[in-house]
């Protein structure tokens, strides 16, 4: 039998991380000025894995999040006063995501609506009706701090 006597982890040091590991290291993900937490999320994603990844993010923070893998079906789940916010991609099959946006705001003209994309056409023509614009792949820290940005500017 081999006795294993030295301690597993004695200390911690900080971790020296530069370049690419820097960024991810360095970031304080609990900076958040305001926090948002337990809203009604409605999140449109044709991709099953980054759907899954995203309402895994979301319900993290407490959201209650309801899942739709296209415009067309986000719009059928859709009714007025049931979510707090829209979460959309901009590519995907039946409606995309700009189209979405045009139905939800005629319906909910006041409901903010974050559209998650890697689409060059979609950032080259954001604008109305998405009131925020977030970038693929999506980092936690970037998802808290739109929502808290969105957030904070309702009534």
């Amino acid at each position: 039998m081999i006795a294993d006597t030295q301690p597993v982890l004695e200390g911690f040091d900080p971790v020296q991380a530069s370049g690419a590991e820097a960024l991810w290291v360095e970031r304080d993900l609990s900076a958040d000025q305001f926090e948002v937490h337990d809203q009604r999320i409605l999140l449109v994603e044709d991709r099953e894995p980054l759907r899954a990844s995203m309402r895994m993010m979301l319900e993290l923070d407490g959201h209650q999040v309801t899942e739709a893998s296209n415009g067309a079906e986000a719009l059928n789940l859709f009714t007025p006063g049931e979510f707090d916010l829209v979460i959309t991609d901009f590519e995907m099959p039946i409606m995309n995501g700009d189209e979405l946006a045009e139905g939800i705001k005629l319906l909910a003209p006041s409901l903010p609506i974050l559209m998650i994309t890697a689409s060059e056409r979609a950032r080259a023509g954001a604008g109305d009706p998405v009131d925020t614009l977030l970038n693929k792949p999506v980092r936690v820290a970037d998802l808290r701090g739109a929502l808290a940005e969105l957030f904070s500017r309702l009534p």
